[in-house]
């Protein structure tokens, strides 16, 4: 378990700082499944950028380091609500394709934060 653990937090911390690094560097041509980045405000994309790089760090640095591990389920935690926001929003806009997705990752985070609070919490 605590492998899987680990393997979850670096795939996904990796994920969401590379993500959240695109809020701020927006490149042109995004495949058609993320087009809906064009359509975000500055502010969202402020917001939704720094909470996604920082709760990606947050998932590995405290664990890597040892410092403050317990901040580990908090930023899984802060990124399924990021995740849930983002259901809620694409299905305002009707994009029902992108849900899933936000769905599993969600759940996957959930699954981080119960696994470190829970099953194999760091620093033990």
């Amino acid at each position: 378990m605590h492998r899987l653990l680990w393997v979850l937090q670096v795939i996904l911390g990796v994920y969401f700082v590379f993500i959240g690094g695109m809020h701020f560097m927006l490149p042109p041509g995004l495949p058609a499944m993320m087009a809906w980045m064009y359509d975000l405000s500055p502010t969202l994309h402020l917001v939704s950028g720094t909470a996604e790089i920082l709760g990606g760090l947050g998932l590995i640095l405290p664990a890597v380091s040892g410092i403050q591990v317990r901040l580990v389920p908090l930023a899984a935690l802060g990124l399924m609500v990021v995740m849930v926001l983002a259901v809620a929003w694409h299905l305002q806009r009707g994009e029902v394709q992108n849900v899933p997705g936000n769905l599993l990752f969600a759940s996957l985070l959930a699954f981080v934060a119960y696994g470190r609070l829970r099953l194999r919490p760091l620093g033990e």
